[in-house]
This record gives structure tokens, sequence and C-alpha cells, in this order.
């Protein structure tokens, strides 16, 4: 029987849970046919790494570097992606066209509405990265009036504003300085990388709203566990990245729905295991 393939491609690659979720998916849906491995692959490999692969190839998840590196060597980009300016999924067409799309923002806007957090009147943002993209994306159908964004490297200011008026959010750029005041919002979305939010933990206030920190490993972080400890309400990196893998299982195999549960539970034990 043909294998049919996919993979998530990223460098540094190692630490990607992709490969467990993925595999567990496969397993819950009788797909015994399906491999779903890990490749480091960077900016510059990339164009002969797509190049190289044939028809068996269902789709590829990616992590970064390259989530915009490799929108020039796709056929169609979805709106979303385009607006992001982020495609963390390809996916292989019959006629050998490449589409790609991005599952973080709807993978997002899931993992949120998976603990009732579906409105808000008032959100912040930590970080100006691709994931910050993501979820301003996902804040334009969720939070009334401006969504206030703490950045460290105030040189991103234009393309954080260029990026919130294509996904139709607007925005309040504030300085990393003032980030303790976010904490007064009713949802605040962490993207930075790890540590940068640990000096934050200390200004957690009583009886604090949601925080979603996307970090996964190691976790909770500091943040996270100040914001717990204080009565508010945490979601982690591995929600945002079940939910989202959910949904390129979905695309990548056409069965719906992926097993969620399974694809936490396989999750939840590799983390633990770490």
């Amino acid at each position: 029987m043909a294998t049919t393939h996919a993979a998530v491609l990223g460098s540094p690659i190692a630490h990607s849970l992709s490969p467990v979720l993925h595999r567990a998916a496969y397993a819950a849906l009788g797909l015994t046919d399906w491999s779903y491995d890990a490749h480091d692959v960077d900016e510059a490999s990339l164009p002969a790494f797509v190049a190289g692969l044939d028809a068996s190839w269902a789709g590829l998840s990616l992590t970064m570097p390259l989530k915009r590196a490799i929108i020039p060597l796709l056929d169609e980009v979805s709106a979303t992606a385009r607006a992001v300016e982020a495609v963390n999924t390809v996916l292989f067409r019959a006629d050998g066209s490449r589409a790609g799309t991005n599952t973080d923002v709807p993978g997002l806007v899931n993992a949120l509405a998976e603990r009732a957090v579906t409105r808000t009147t008032s959100a912040a943002v930590l970080g100006a990265g691709a994931t910050a993209a993501s979820a301003l994306s996902a804040l334009s159908g969720i939070t009334k009036g401006d969504v206030e964004v703490y950045i460290r490297n105030r040189a991103r200011d234009t393309e954080v504003h260029a990026i919130a008026e294509a996904v139709g959010t607007t925005v309040r750029i504030r300085d990393w300085s003032a980030a303790p005041e976010a904490f007064a919002t009713e949802l605040v979305i962490a993207t930075t990388p790890i540590g940068a939010t640990d000096d934050l933990a200390a200004a957690v206030p009583a009886g604090p709203g949601t925080l979603f920190d996307v970090l996964y490993h190691p976790w909770p972080t500091p943040l996270a566990a100040a914001w717990s400890a204080r009565g508010g309400t945490v979601l982690g990196g591995l929600d945002l990245l079940v939910h989202q893998a959910v949904l390129q299982v979905e695309l990548m195999t056409g069965l719906s729905p992926a097993p969620l549960a399974a694809m936490r539970a396989a999750g939840e034990a590799a983390l633990a295991g770490r």
C-alpha cells in the first residue's frame, strides 16, 4: 500500500509536537498508510525541499522561520494567510498546485471558544511577531474597540498597523515598559519568546480575566502560573497547537472532525515526558 506523506518544516524543529499530534490523529482515524515527520529546513533550503516532493505528499505544516518564506512558492494563498503574511499550512492539489492557508487564526478562535471566550470588550497582545499577527486577526471577530499591542521594538509600529488594517482590527501600540497595564483588559494574548514575560508575573492583579500564553514548554510560564494563582483563566500553547493541528488534519486528509481529544491527550503525554 502506498504511503501518503505529510510533515512539519522549520529550523530548529526537534522540539516540535506536530508529529505527535498528527500521528495520534492518523491512528484514531485508521489512516495506517499515512506518515508525518519533522524536517529541519531553513529559508535557504526551502525551495529545493518543496520542489523535490512527489505526488505522494498531501501537505506540510510550517513553523518559524518559514511562514513568510513559503508564500512565493505557492500558487494560491488564502485571504487570511495573505493578510497576516503567514502561511502555516500547505496543501498539495491533485493538479500539482500548492495552496497555502493559516490555521493559527481559526485555531486561536476555536481554543478561546472552547473556554467560552467568544466576545470581549477589551483585549491586549504582548509581542509583534507572526503569532501576534494571527492574534490580531483572531481578535477582529472577538473584541470591540482598539486592541492594545505592547511591543519591545518600536521600529515595528508601522508593520503592526499595516497588519491590523489588513485584518480589520484597530490597535493602539504601547511601549513594552507599560506592559503591566495590559492586565486590566478582559483578554491578554502573550505571543513573546520564552522568558520575555517572566518579569511581568509579579504585576498580575487579583481576579484577572483570561490569559492566552502561546508557549507550551516549559509550562506553566511564570506569567501563566501567577495568572492562575490569582484566579484568572489560562490557556497555553498546547491549546493553540492542538486546535490549529485539528484543522490541518481535516484539510490534509479530507476527514472531519479530527480527533481533538486524542490529539490533546497525545500532546499532554509528550510534554509530561520532557
